[in-house]
């Protein structure tokens, strides 16, 4: 079947609305992640770099939400190092679209879901860095901007080393969802410059917008209705699943 709109066949759009949607939904639900769920399923039939380019466009609208209603409680001397380092990552990170295969990108990014759902899902007590300094977090800021710069996958580094930090959960959230935005904001910028953001891949952020505003809009009607912790396990367990399956079939 010939390609319809935004380089997918029916099928392949279908499945790009749909988890357009779930994704929107988690994120606006439970506070997950919109881009770990979206790659697991749009790395199937997407590129990798029409995948983070599309992770960071609607990150930007999903999280810039977020961020917005938490701007009282952001610290810059906080965010300094971070957003430092993430300067220094995205471009590296976007430098690596190019540089290395789509099916290594998919296989790098299945043992990030892979990771990141059997961190989440077992929580092992690794040891603290509340004594880190700002070198370190500047450190953790490149690694995110790397990460961020070549899947769209922008915060999942500076989540896991807040909680390594000990900070309090609502000081966590003020600085790892800003500097989450901050990645998408800079790696949008890249990609823009440097000729990285195709028509194919404007048609399809325009075709999932609907799906956007539709998923957050009913996950925010079911925030507190539903049990968080059951939902975030059961998408956990399936992230994990779509990872392997990366594993499997990116090779």
């Amino acid at each position: 079947m010939g390609c319809v709109m935004g380089g997918l066949d029916v099928p392949e759009l279908v499945l790009f609305i749909g988890a357009t949607f779930a994704a929107s939904f988690v994120a606006g639900f439970a506070g997950f992640a919109f881009g770990i769920v979206a790659a697991a399923v749009w790395l199937h039939f997407l590129s990798p770099g029409q995948s983070a380019a599309l992770i960071v466009a609607f990150g930007l609208i999903v999280q810039g939400m977020a961020v917005w209603k938490l701007r009282r409680a952001v610290k810059l001397g906080r965010l300094a190092p971070f957003l430092i380092g993430g300067a220094i990552g995205v471009p590296i990170g976007a430098e690596l679209l190019w540089w290395t295969s789509p099916a290594a990108l998919r296989v790098a990014i299945g043992i990030i879901l892979v990771v990141f759902s059997v961190y989440s899902l077992w929580r092992p007590k690794l040891g603290s860095v509340s004594s880190a300094g700002p070198v370190a977090d500047g450190g953790i800021g490149i690694l995110n901007g790397v990460i961020g710069g070549a899947t769209g996958l922008a915060g999942i580094a500076a989540t896991v080393w807040c909680g390594l930090r000990g900070w309090p959960p609502a000081e966590q959230r003020a600085v790892f969802q800003p500097v989450g935005v901050a990645v998408f904001v800079m790696a949008a910028l890249w990609f823009g410059g440097t000729g990285a953001i195709q028509a194919d891949t404007l048609g399809l952020f325009l075709i999932g917008l609907p799906a956007l505003a539709a998923g957050t809009w009913a996950g925010l009607q079911l925030f507190g209705r539903l049990d968080e912790s059951g939902f975030r396990r059961v998408i956990l367990v399936l992230l994990l699943v779509s990872g392997v399956s990366l594993l499997v079939t990116g090779r």
